[in-house]
């Protein structure tokens, strides 16, 4: 997959191509389903399949108070798109100037100087351009206009007559329901960053972790004790993670992410690593002292390894 991070690195000759727009945060069931009816229509008529995005959620330029925590970082997001299978990702930096372009301008600019998109994809919520003037139907009729068709696409509704979100996606993890955001997802929820220094409390209680930098991307969830993975070097070990502010000791950072790997001893400090969750095994306890916390935590390894069919050495 190729990766453009501005329109001057995309070569005059790409094109043309099919064309999806969209936040894609997370790149969840709904957008898997978009993609591959992207690559369909790609396949079926010669043509480049071609995701457009953004460098960060729109309402952080546009309304700044009302932007969501993003499921996933940009570098986790054009992972995640490489495993689609389309031909290339187009990011676009959403500022000041973006923001302004009217729908026209976007149109021919992005779509067609840039793209020469033949194919566009679209939801009927889609929005573009300066205050989001433009919707399908004005895409449609400049579609006429430029040489390209607009393809309505139908929402991935898997369960309970909704629709795939990332909306849905937040509201689970905010709940520690990982594993049903992994449903909707179709992978774990994940947060990636560099292990650096801790208190190092847990190496003095037998459970040394690796602790994740407070500038961490992707969406931590709900507090409490998870089973998971933490993959680092291509490597992918099993772990028990604790998130939260440790309530038994005092002058925890809130929503700290710590992960205690299973039979392992391996240096990780200034790693970038990548903590997956599978699920949540309990929710975050104050104890009375060090004991009941220490004997806490070996039922919770006993749990994890259960969860991830892990036997014991």
């Amino acid at each position: 997959m190729r990766v453009f991070r501005d329109l001057t690195e995309v070569p005059l000759d790409f094109g043309p191509s099919a064309v999806t727009i969209g936040k894609f945060d997370g790149v969840h069931a709904g957008h898997r389903g978009v993609i591959a009816g992207l690559r369909g229509i790609a396949e079926e008529r010669g043509l480049r399949s071609v995701v457009v995005t953004f460098d960060r959620h729109p309402l952080h330029v546009i309304a700044p108070g009302q932007a969501p925590t993003a499921l996933t970082g940009i570098d986790q997001k054009l992972d995640l798109l490489a495993e689609t299978g389309i031909d290339a990702v187009l990011v676009l930096t959403f500022d000041r100037l973006l923001s302004a372009l009217e729908p026209e301008s976007f149109v021919r600019s992005i779509l067609c100087a840039t793209l020469d998109a033949k194919v566009v994809l679209a939801g009927d919520d889609f929005r573009y351009g300066h205050r989001g003037a433009g919707d399908v139907a004005s895409l449609t009729e400049q579609g006429k206009i430029e040489g390209f068709e607009v393809v309505a696409i139908d929402d991935v509704m898997p369960r309970e007559g909704r629709r795939a979100s990332s909306t849905w996606i937040r509201e689970l993890l905010a709940d520690g329901r990982v594993d049903a955001a992994a449903d909707l997802l179709g992978h774990y929820p994940s947060v990636r960053g560099t292990v650096v220094h801790g208190a190092k409390r847990g190496r003095e209680l037998g459970f040394p972790t690796a602790n994740l930098s407070p500038d961490s991307t992707g969406y931590i969830p709900a507090d409490g004790v998870y089973a998971g993975w933490l993959t680092s070097e291509g490597e992918r070990y099993a772990a028990a993670i604790s998130v939260g502010n440790n309530p038994t000791f005092d002058g925890v950072p809130q929503k700290q992410v710590e992960a205690f790997l299973l039979d392992q001893d391996i240096d990780l400090y200034d790693r970038e690593v990548e903590v997956c969750f599978v699920e949540r095994v309990r929710g975050m306890v104050a104890y009375a002292g060090i004991d009941p916390l220490i004997a806490q935590m070996h039922d919770d390894v006993v749990r994890v390894r259960e969860i991830l069919d892990v036997p014991a050495p």
